[in-house]
């Protein structure tokens, strides 16, 4: 069935995912890393590409968030958007910021939600930085 223009953004489900998101920025900068990979939809389709690395699956997205150093992750949520596709599927995207040794970094990342029986699940992830200007 056909997404109607009536429903895109329906508010009730934009105001699930705006009280969910900030679940998973906090795990991701206080490096929880049983709420991140509970936030992923757990199966061999999930998929996020980093600044790095492109992870395929959810024993490689695991295995990453295990052995990923915890240094330096606070950042600043510069615009966030949520837009929602019926009851059951969203687009979250966000433009971030970072202060490192180095100077100041900026980024983005985009997140595809699905809801499940078990609940919203990330099914796919794109994280990229802006070269410095």
């Amino acid at each position: 069935m056909a997404i109607q223009p009536d429903q895109v953004n329906l508010p009730a489900v934009v105001a699930e995912l705006r009280e969910l998101y900030p679940r998973y920025e906090e795990a991701l900068v206080t490096n929880d890393v049983d709420t991140l990979v509970a936030m992923f939809w757990a199966s061999p389709e999930v998929m996020r590409f980093g600044v790095a690395e492109n992870l395929y699956g959810h024993e490689e997205l695991e295995a990453f968030r295990k052995g990923r150093p915890a240094a330096n992750l606070a950042r600043t949520v510069d615009r966030l958007d949520i837009v929602t596709f019926g009851s059951d599927s969203a687009s979250v995207t966000l433009e971030f910021s970072r202060t490192t040794p180095t100077g100041q970094v900026r980024g983005r990342q985009s997140q595809v939600w699905i809801r499940f029986a078990t609940g919203w699940r990330i099914v796919s992830a794109h994280v990229s930085l802006l070269p410095r200007a």
